[in-house]
């Protein structure tokens, strides 16, 4: 029981090993492609000066601009040096720590009991992060020196792009994302893009800027015409419309809410392309535990059967997060008691009261010793102590 299970926590830690890495390779793409554009124009201009035998000064304001275009290049490089070298640092550090867990040989180790509470507060900073609790995430990180291990930079940009397009109604932020990240999202067959463009297509047409919104689907949306024609068709149909239409497939076009749905695609592909799970670790985790016990009481419509004890019969609480899990499979079943949630053995055996409610005997010797007689929580009988019977379980 005291065993750690290296196999099962390295697979739920991917995420956190893999997320670095991937803003690592997508650091370097960008800043490669960046690189060899710049330079193939600069190539292109020195060979244009070296035909053009023409105006001097001319030519030497040209090289100016160059020189002034590569400084700025060798600046951006610099910079991108910088992120890599942090990124790096950090998939080192990711490494050394889930490395540990090979050296542990028992759960109740010291050490591993000091990795598991920096494992946590890492869990809960994620988990903030999320929710947008930024300066709470940051200050836990800082108090447990794990600041290297929380992608802060990453979910700031989700915020921030989230913002734009809830409150601000603007995919520019989005859709420069989408345009540093087209190969990877075409790998993934993320219609994101596409999506942006199309709301602002909308976007003009709620402004009454028809002409203006056929220039911009033609140049904007008839690119996905492959795969998307039934939508930019129906799209193209909105230009008869006003955005006050009643007719169902073009008012949820106009909708406000698109912009939301929007907020959550890119929030949804982002955590695609960085390997990040959709809902946060805690979360993942706390089902993990949920699981193993709900049992058909916590589902029951009558409340009576459910469990004070019990952290899935919460239906407020952590029962929420247990309500789409499976129920629990036990081989060998344990009997609780309801009125103090201690395990019933033969030491503190199951009783029965008349009305056929079983509780332990401990519970029922205390609840007497206090008031002379039991009552039944469920149905608010009272009983002598010596009217309960020991059950014997086969």
């Amino acid at each position: 029981m005291d065993k750690i299970n290296v196999d099962h926590m390295l697979a739920i830690e991917e995420p956190f090993i893999k997320a670095p890495l991937e803003q690592l390779k997508r650091v370097v793409r960008q800043s490669q492609k960046q690189t060899e554009r710049e330079t193939s124009q600069v190539s292109a201009a020195l060979s244009g000066l070296a035909k053009d035998k023409g105006n001097t000064a001319e030519a030497h304001n040209t090289l100016d601009e160059l020189i002034n275009r590569l400084q700025t290049l060798k600046r951006k490089l610099e910079e991108v040096r910088d992120e890599e070298s942090l990124l790096i640092q950090r998939s080192k550090q990711r490494a050394t720590d889930l490395n540990q867990l090979s050296s542990f040989e028992s759960a109740s180790q010291p050490e591993f009991q000091r990795w598991s509470r920096a494992r946590l507060d890492r869990i809960l900073v994620d988990f903030m992060l999320r929710n947008g609790n930024v300066k709470t995430a940051e200050l836990l990180a800082q108090n447990g020196n794990i600041e290297h291990f929380a992608d802060t930079s990453l979910f700031l940009l989700v915020m921030s792009t989230e913002r734009e397009l809830r409150e601000n109604h603007s995919c520019s932020s989005a859709l420069q994302w989408c345009a540093e990240n087209r190969s990877a999202l075409r790998k993934i067959q993320s219609s994101l893009e596409f999506e942006l463009r199309l709301q602002e297509f909308i976007e003009y047409i709620r402004q009454g800027q028809n002409p203006a919104a056929i220039a911009y689907a033609k140049k904007h949306l008839i690119a996905w015409s492959d795969t998307q024609m039934p939508r930019i068709q129906r799209a193209m149909t909105l230009l008869a419309f006003s955005p006050e239409t009643m007719c169902p497939p073009y008012r949820s076009m106009f909708d406000e809410a698109r912009w939301d749905q929007l907020a959550c695609e890119f929030r949804s592909v982002i955590f695609c392309l960085f390997n990040l799970p959709p809902q946060p670790l805690l979360h993942l985790l706390l089902q993990t535990g949920l699981s193993a016990l709900k049992t058909p009481a916590c589902v029951s419509d009558d409340s009576v059967e459910h469990n004070r004890n019990c952290p899935v019969c919460q239906a407020d609480t952590l029962g929420k997060l247990a309500r789409d899990l499976p129920l629990s499979h036990h081989v060998n079943s344990n009997l609780v008691c309801r009125i103090s949630g201690e395990k019933m053995d033969e030491n503190n055996p199951p009783m029965r009261l008349p009305n056929g409610y079983v509780y332990s005997f401990n519970s029922l010797s205390e609840m007497a010793a206090k008031h002379g007689k039991i009552r039944c929580p469920r149905t608010n009988e009272s009983f002598i102590l010596n009217e309960a019977k020991k059950l014997f379980i086969s």
